[in-house]
């Protein structure tokens, strides 16, 4: 089990890294209006997020 969550946390450092590495000044850009949305809209976002990923997790473990 631990084995299978370092390579997804493996695997998320690669996604995470593609922006960045690949798309410098868009994702600046995109990480600069993020910064100026209000902090509820970006809880709720997140919220939304971790609920379609845990969903998510659970149709593909079963």
């Amino acid at each position: 089990m631990s084995g299978a969550l370092l390579i997804a946390f493996a695997i998320v450092l690669v996604i995470e890294g593609l922006g960045p590495m690949l798309f410098p000044k868009r994702w600046k850009n995109y990480i600069l209006q993020i910064s100026s949305q209000p902090t509820e809209q970006l809880r709720t976002i997140g919220g939304v997020m971790v609920t379609i990923g845990l969903v998510s997790l659970i149709f593909l473990v079963n």
